[in-house]
């Protein structure tokens, strides 16, 4: 069973930075592309970020271009965010996703404070 855990959020003030992980069990980790999303509180979710199965290819939406970073290590099974220069804007649930099976974690809460 394809199991995602987020872990790594938390409050901090705008101009910090978090480093959010996915931890992935129940399927061949390093054979799949993977991605990271976010919803605000009345929004609807969003692509953050992704990254190719072997991670030699990254996409960001452009509110997050430069700011954050998109990573994974295939021997931990695990995916990162770092997030820096954090801004309120980025307030939100973020949330793994593995699109090949159509799964979420449960989510990390991010509250960037002004």
């Amino acid at each position: 069973q394809v199991h995602l855990v987020e872990s790594g959020g938390g409050l901090v003030q705008s101009g910090g930075s978090l480093r959010l992980s996915c931890a992935a069990s129940g399927f061949t980790f390093g054979t799949y592309a993977m991605s990271w999303h976010r919803r605000a509180s009345g929004k609807d979710r969003e692509l953050v970020a992704s990254i190719s199965n072997t991670g030699g290819s990254t996409n960001y939406a452009d509110s997050v271009k430069g700011r954050f970073t998109i990573s994974r290590d295939n021997a931990k099974n695990t995916m990162y965010l770092q997030m820096n220069n954090l801004k309120p804007d980025d307030t939100a649930v973020y949330y793994c996703h593995n699109r090949w099976f159509g799964s979420w974690g449960q989510g990390t809460q991010v509250t960037v404070s002004s």
